[in-house]
């Protein structure tokens, strides 16, 4: 028996007509000539995206009729013994790490102030004190005009804001502030934050993104290390306050963009003026020099440089006779020369507008209470009204530098006009171990230096988050309100008390 087939042209007029019909009902849904000519031009202009998205379709048709896997959670059931068991054995994580009978012999020690903060302290048990360990370079703590205007705020606004900048939080004072300080750098506009700490490591960020180059200085402070790691950007660390490690840095990766064609993204150069860690001042000119010539953008930390440096105390742009708008952003805190709390970046209009819709601490923290604002103002205007200030303590340095210069067993660390002074062991005389040795040696020199009538401190890290290893050191800040008797009794009491605690440890 022999099986017929239709013919080819019967074939085709039965495909024809079965297309034709299922043409017609596809056109009775609603939307459908929009999605037939959305599948044509995609499939003119991309053939690759249409298959795409068939396959994508097909994936979907699968996945909706395919069995679910699930798995029954099924729980173990215990017994009331062996929980009270559990519960028994279960130790909580302590909130804070157990202190060393070290760290309990450094907090016992710790001397107490009894009263106010200034450049001339009292302890609890009447002792009188020069501070030499304060960040109050000015002396500006000690005006009774601030106080009375504090507490005038106080009474008129209220303790805080309770509110976020953008939102509510803003009032006249705030902006005064951003005024007053704009006049006095010479910037276009400020914004103002309510902590010193966040201030750099939030506006990082606000431009840094992920992607972005960041050269920085290894020296820089834990504040610019956390921003930098809150950006996610590709950092290129330089030597601490070496320009030619900078340019070699900055020549390295333009060679790499050439070589590997890599796109062009946001660049910044990040350093401090006056180095919290250091005591020494970056050579400004010729950062900005390598910034222009790299086509990079600047952001400086003038936290301890703001009112320290310059004929007026601007900082560094005073300092080195530098135009303000060469440096993309000044960021300061409040927290040093102003005596107050908070902090502010300057720079132009776009700079401080983009903040305050994108920095996270200016966006997410409370805005800083109106009486801290205006005490930041009365310390800025006494500033301008007083401007021997900055030449006090730039001759209060000279002096106690000058004293200290022969200073035995102990390294005099810090740039020649810098009132941030480091002194760290001299390992080529004094005898030392490993880290917690030397801080053990320096904070003897600290406890005799207290009970002579002089308050020092030494640098405090945190060891395991800081980026890079920093050399025990006693810290000295300068005060412009030291008498040159006083300056001459520092540096006696300091040699003294170096002397006693490290002569038995000579090589």
């Amino acid at each position: 028996m022999e099986t017929t087939y239709p013919s080819l042209s019967e074939l085709f007029v039965f495909l024809n007509t079965t297309l034709t019909q299922i043409s017609i009902y596809y056109s009775h849904i609603p939307g459908s000539g929009i999605l037939i000519k959305y599948i044509k031009n995609s499939h003119q202009d991309d053939p690759f995206r249409t298959i795409l998205e068939l396959l994508l379709v097909f994936f979907a048709i699968i996945y909706l009729f395919t069995n679910k896997y699930r798995t029954v959670n099924k729980l173990i059931e215990l017994t009331p013994q062996e929980v009270e068991e559990l519960v028994d054995e279960w130790q909580p994580e302590p909130l804070v790490p157990q202190l060393s009978d070290d760290d309990i012999k450094e907090f016992d020690k710790i001397p107490i102030i009894n009263g106010p903060q200034g450049s001339r302290v009292k302890l609890i048990n009447g002792k009188s004190l020069l501070n030499i360990s304060s960040f109050d370079f000015l002396g500006l703590l000690s005006y009774e005009s601030t106080k009375e205007k504090t507490i005038k705020t106080l009474r008129e606004y209220g303790v805080g804001s309770c509110g976020p900048p953008g939102f509510y939080g803003t009032i006249d004072v705030h902006t005064e502030f951003e005024r007053k300080i704009s006049e006095f750098l010479g910037t276009e506009d400020t914004i103002l934050y309510s902590q010193g700490f966040s201030t750099i490591n939030s506006a990082i960020p606000s431009f840094c993104k992920r992607g972005d180059i960041i050269v920085a200085d290894e020296g820089c402070n834990f504040s610019i290390q956390k921003g930098l790691q809150i950006s996610r950007s590709i950092i290129k660390w330089y030597k601490h306050n070496n320009m030619e490690d900078l340019e070699r840095v900055l020549r390295k990766i333009k060679d790499e963009d050439i070589e590997t064609g890599r796109r062009l993204t946001r660049r910044f150069i990040v350093s401090e003026g006056l180095f919290a860690n250091y005591g020494d001042i970056t050579p400004l000119p010729k950062l900005i020099e390598l910034k222009k010539k790299f086509k990079y953008r600047l952001i400086l930390d003038e936290s301890l440089s703001f009112g320290t440096l310059g004929k007026r105390g601007t900082g560094l742009t005073d300092y080195f006779d530098i135009d303000p708008n060469d440096v993309d952003m000044i960021v300061g805190s409040m927290c040093y020369s102003l005596g107050s709390s908070g902090g502010f970046c300057s720079g132009s209009f776009e700079i401080t507008e983009h903040q305050r819709i994108s920095g996270p601490a200016y966006c997410y923290s409370a805005s800083l209470p109106a009486m801290l604002a205006v005490a930041a103002t009365e310390s800025l205007k006494l500033l301008k009204q007083n401007p021997g200030l900055p030449l006090a303590l730039k001759y209060n340095t000279a002096l106690f530098k000058q004293l200290l210069n022969n200073i035995k067993y102990l390294l005099l660390n810090g740039s020649q006009d810098s009132p941030v002074i480091h002194l760290r062991i001299d390992e080529e005389i004094v005898r030392v171990g490993d880290i917690s040795d030397k801080e053990k040696c320096l904070q003897d020199v600290v406890d005799e230096a207290t009970n002579n009538g002089i308050l020092l401190t030494r640098a405090k890290y945190n060891r395991s988050q800081e980026l890079f290893n920093i050399e025990p050191s006693i810290r000295i800040c300068i005060n412009a309100s030291f008498t040159k008797k006083e300056i001459e009794k520092v540096a006696s009491v300091i040699k003294n008390a170096a002397a006693k605690v490290l002569r038995n440890r000579v090589h």
